[in-house]
């Protein structure tokens, strides 16, 4: 049986998911997903393209850029110039070498860097500027999960999806109404 996932995914960036391992942020039940390296080294395995990763990363050097993402993305939203630190952090963090593709002898697709966690940090950040410059930042969404903080992409036709994923916030509203309707 498959490990289950230990962070979660699926809301249509990785820079996306990244800034979600700050879980119900802003809310009094905020939790640090990313506390130490072995948090760290789970996400990368987890979320990016290279399965195989081991070392002693900077736990604190991924959640700053987390951070910077997060206030990139917060002044892009609301037409902001974004501050000086959190556009060179991520601006940095871009210009790392990303995971190349390979083929192994079997055939199947493969991801190698030579530093997998930086590689792949700067993927996240790759993304998140991308995503600000782009036509899809309009579709860019807060979840109405009351203590959920997570921001997600909205990819329905009608573009008025309300929750980052149906399976948690959507399900645990749907359920309240129907307590209230109940009780």
């Amino acid at each position: 049986m498959p490990a289950t996932p230990r962070f979660r995914q699926g809301v249509g960036r990785p820079c996306l998911d990244f800034v979600r391992t700050l879980r119900h942020r802003g809310s009094p039940d905020v939790v640090e997903e990313l506390p130490d390296a072995e948090a760290l080294l789970a996400w990368v395995r987890q979320c990016g393209p290279c399965p195989d990763v081991t070392g002693q990363p900077d736990s604190a050097h991924a959640r700053d850029l987390r951070e910077a993402v997060h206030a990139l993305i917060t002044a892009a939203r609301a037409g902001r110039t974004p501050d000086a630190h959190s556009r060179d952090r991520v601006n940095s963090a871009a210009a790392h070498p990303v995971p190349v593709p390979r083929l192994d002898p079997a055939g199947h697709l493969t991801w190698r860097a030579d530093d997998p966690v930086r590689a792949t940090l700067a993927l996240v950040a790759r993304d998140a500027l991308d995503l600000v410059t782009s036509p899809s930042l309009t579709r860019l969404r807060n979840c109405a999960g009351p203590t959920c903080g997570a921001l997600f992409l909205d990819t329905s036709r009608p573009g008025n999806r309300r929750w980052c994923s149906m399976g948690t916030c959507g399900n645990r509203a749907k359920k309240e109404t129907l307590r209230g309707r109940t009780g």
